[in-house]
Parts: structure tokens; sequence; C-alpha cells
């Protein structure tokens, strides 16, 4: 199950303003970015407060997201999920009356029977972080994006239970200690930042969690093995790649590995079409960052991966612009695929590529 934490904040560090008036904080590319990412996601989870607060439908109106989803096969709205330690949610707000995707109300306490008939009420004695992941992967959800307030990103926070972590920073100081914080206080444990954009005015920072750090490394170090197989051409790089699908299935490949032409993202994925993995919201691992230009077919990798619904991709090294300028990290991000660059590996990469890079 991929969990990805999702916030926006002031330049110091707070999610909204102490007066009545909702804080604007994402720019309006950003929210662009947020509602193709939600569109990517099962399931979206927010605190009682939050509804509470703002009142938010939660609803994916975009014609083309929808669209979208129901030709991956899914449902065109998404579970709507909410936790609430005393139970006490208006059945009229907006979460339980637009949209037609399950809702879900997490609480230990008792709720009105009006309740019940608009929502999916899931009672429990204690209310954690994992006691909610493992109710969610039984009813089927495979990416969540847990959007707050305070108290829920606290609790997935320090329980360790997610992958990645989506921070927008605004231009913005809020100067007001009583308003409400990204975090409460307490014990949190370190991220690795991977990513940064510029949406707008919206500073975007990608971070994961050190577990999953690990994770990429390793197939990033496995990427490199199967690059080094290539053969050493003038006109291509030594690229390698590897998709990891949702369900835990790998699958590997590399530049010219059955066809001159072929490039390491679509030998992977040809081998996960083979096998009939399911590609949605998958993590392809590159060498190198998908191409967006090519001489030898129509379609780029970039492309490729969007046609596919890869969700997240992770790469080592921009690609120079020794043949072409490429655009895949720009590009991919636009479409709504996580995207991370892991630069610690991009003079392994080199190293592998001195024949073209020097």
């Amino acid at each position: 199950m991929r969990i990805i934490l999702s916030a926006a904040v002031s330049a110091d560090g707070n999610l909204d303003n102490s007066g009545g008036e909702r804080l604007i904080l994402s720019s309006p590319e950003d929210w662009r970015a947020i509602y193709s990412l939600r569109a990517d996601c099962d399931a979206i989870l927010v605190g009682a407060e939050t509804l509470r607060r703002d009142n938010p439908s939660l609803v994916i109106r975009d014609a083309e997201l929808r669209r979208r989803r129901t030709t991956e096969g899914r449902t065109a709205d998404i579970m709507k999920v909410t936790v609430s330690g005393s139970g006490r949610l208006d059945p009229a707000l907006k979460f339980f009356t637009e949209g037609k995707g399950e809702k879900v109300v997490f609480t230990h306490g008792t709720v009105s029977s009006q309740l019940s008939e608009v929502a999916t009420v899931i009672s429990r004695p204690e209310l954690t972080a994992t006691v909610i992941l493992n109710q969610l992967r039984k009813m089927g959800v495979g990416t969540l994006i847990v959007e707050g307030g305070s108290s829920v990103l606290s609790m997935f926070l320090r329980e360790k239970s997610w992958d990645e972590f989506r921070l927008a920073v605004a231009p913005v100081f809020v100067g007001d200690h009583t308003a409400p914080r990204l975090v409460l206080d307490g014990d949190y444990p370190p991220m690795t930042l991977v990513n940064t954009e510029r949406l707008g005015q919206t500073a975007v920072m990608h971070y994961v969690n050190r577990t999953q750090h690990r994770a990429d490394c390793n197939h990033i170090v496995r990427a490199m093995d199967s690059s080094r197989r290539c053969e050493t051409s003038p006109v291509r790089y030594r690229v390698g790649a590897v998709v990891v699908t949702r369900d835990g299935h790998e699958f590997d490949g590399y530049t010219g590995e059955t066809a001159p032409e072929n490039h390491a993202e679509e030998e992977a994925i040809g081998k996960a079409l083979a096998a009939r993995a399911d590609l949605s919201g998958a993590t392809i691992y590159s060498t190198i960052e998908p191409c967006t230009v090519r001489k030898s077919k129509t379609e780029s990798c970039t492309d490729l991966i969007i046609r596919h619904g890869i969700g997240r991709v992770v790469f080592a090294l921009r690609e120079p612009d020794r043949f072409v300028r490429c655009e895949g990290m720009r590009l991919l991000s636009e479409a709504g695929v996580e995207v991370c660059e892991i630069a610690d590996f991009a003079p392994d990469v080199i190293r592998i590529n001195s024949h073209i890079i020097s």
C-alpha cells in the first residue's frame, strides 16, 4: 500500500490562520497538481476538524481526470475517509452529500443513525495509523493520500506510516502563534528530500520515508547493474530500468535488450505487460530521466509511462542535452506522476556512460 502525505503551509509553518476566513496557500498551478494526484489515488483521508472547518467536498470535478479513472477501470469518484474520535459529524457536510464514491468514518465514539446511513462507520477502541491502514487495505485501497489536518498528519508521521510527503510552501507569513501548525508537539523521525519544484509562486518539496528511500536506492542500484549489460554505442546511453508493481512484482530491462532501438523503460514495461501485471500506480526506476523525444519511435518513454498509469518515477541522472533536450521530469509532474530524483547515484551513472558523458 502506498501512502502519500500532502500539506500546504505558510513560510512560517502554519496550515491556516486563526481567523474565520480560510487562508489559501496553494497557487493555481499547485492545485492542478494536487487534483491530478488525488485522481491517481484510491482514497483520500482528512481529519474531522478539517471537515468541520472547511466543509470540503473532495470530489474530482475535472472531466478529463474522471474519464482517465473510468478508462482505467476505476470509479470516477475516489473513496473518502475521515477520522473522528467523538463520531459527532454532520451528515449534511459536503464530504457525505457530494460524489458517489464510498464514504468511511473511523471512530471510537457513538455516531448518529443519520450518519450511518450516508457512510460506512468503522468503530475501533484505538485509532492509530496502523489500525486505519490495515482496515483500508482489506477494503482494497492500494494508494491513499492523507491531507491532514495537524492531528492526522502528526499521527502518520509519528508512526512512520507513510511513503511520500508532498509539502507545498507558500510565500506568505501568518505571524500568529495561535494559528494551526503543520504538526503537533512531539518527536518525529527524519525525512529524506528527493526533489523540489516550483509551481507558480509555490515551492513544492518531495520527501520520502527513510525506509522507503533505502528501498528506492536498492532498486536504482539494480537498474544500474542492468545498465552495465548494455552494449557501448556512440549514439545511445547505457540505461537500466526496474518496474515495481503495487503488489510487489518486479521487472527489469536495459537499453537494446531485445532490439537496438528499445529503451530500458519500454523493455521493463514490456516484460510487465507480457506477464499481465497491473501497472496502475506502479513505480519505475531508471538510471537516467525518461526521454521525451525519440528519433527511432513516435512514443517517448515519458508518454509510455503516462499511458500505462504508472504513478511514480525514480531516476538518478537528468538526461544531458547531448542528443536532444529532455523534459521528462516536467512533463511527468504535470501529468500527475510523482517524480523523485536520487542524485547521489548520478556520478555512477555518468561513469557507466563515460563513452558519451565526459
